[in-house]
């Protein structure tokens, strides 16, 4: 592994827009020429819903992160999700996401990154008190969000997210497992594709359905909504991914085939 140059920029809509994630980036002090060793971080977002486009080296304990955009919307920039590796046993670091978008975020509000590594592949979140967001004057006054972390195990490869991740790939498994069931009431129609002719816009279709008195605290659907609810495709809702994943396994559940439909745009 080496030390990669800087992804390619394009100006976009004013903004610099950082084209391709990297891979397997390790980040030395500038100037460095000697033989890479432990604490030499290397940083990888080359996978499925990976975001990370650029890696500036700050000082041996902190370094700045810029994530890439939106696809076809260079001024949205939230979702970032990244692997670390050759890490020193106690190494601490503080990573900066410098080029955050949005002024208002949950991480304003007690909300903080999540975390896990290849001996504790469970996502974490990271203590509240190791998590700052603030408006940055030495980044074009952007929102920043720094998080301190101490690496605990040289061997680990450790792994940051925005939040939990649901992946596109997970997505259509799921659908997959309810197309098996052969459920007369459910219908999943492909509504379009992407520019690069990879499905993201999936319908699914339930016959209307009423609640079942069993569920918890008395919950009462006496007709399911009729209207769509739509749902993008970017990590950046990935969180909306586990509530509307929820919400059809709900549907599921309940559907007892009645008149009327319920479309869920995925």
């Amino acid at each position: 592994m080496h030390k990669a140059g800087k992804p390619h920029l394009i100006e976009a809509g004013g903004e610099d827009a950082l084209v391709g994630n990297v891979n397997k980036l390790m980040v030395t002090p500038p100037g460095y020429t000697g033989v890479p060793r432990k604490g030499h971080l290397v940083f990888d977002a080359c996978f499925e819903s990976g975001n990370l486009g650029r890696v500036d080296y700050i000082s041996e304990f902190e370094f700045d992160l810029f994530i890439r955009p939106d696809t076809c919307n260079p001024r949205f920039r939230v979702w970032f999700n990244f692997t670390v590796e050759n890490v020193r046993e106690t190494q601490r670091v503080i990573f900066n996401i410098v080029n955050f978008s949005k002024t208002k975020s949950l991480y304003r509000d007690g909300m903080s990154p999540v975390v896990k590594s290849t001996s504790r592949p469970k996502w974490q979140r990271l203590p509240t008190k190791n998590v700052y967001y603030y408006r940055c004057p030495d980044h074009r006054r952007n929102y920043v969000m720094s998080f301190a972390f101490c690496f605990d195990r040289e061997d680990d490869v450790y792994q940051f997210a925005y939040c939990y991740p649901y992946t596109y790939t997970r997505l259509q498994h799921y659908l997959d497992s309810l197309e098996c069931r052969n459920l007369d009431y459910l219908q999943r129609e492909q509504l379009g594709l992407s520019v690069v002719s990879v499905c993201v816009c999936v319908c699914v279709r339930m016959r209307a359905y009423t609640c079942v008195s069993s569920l918890p605290h008395q919950t009462v659907f006496n007709r399911l909504p009729k209207s769509p609810q739509p749902r993008s495709i970017h990590q950046s809702s990935a969180s909306h991914f586990h509530v509307i994943s929820m919400t059809v396994q709900l549907c599921v559940i309940v559907a007892r085939g009645q008149e009327g439909s319920l479309t869920v745009l995925l």
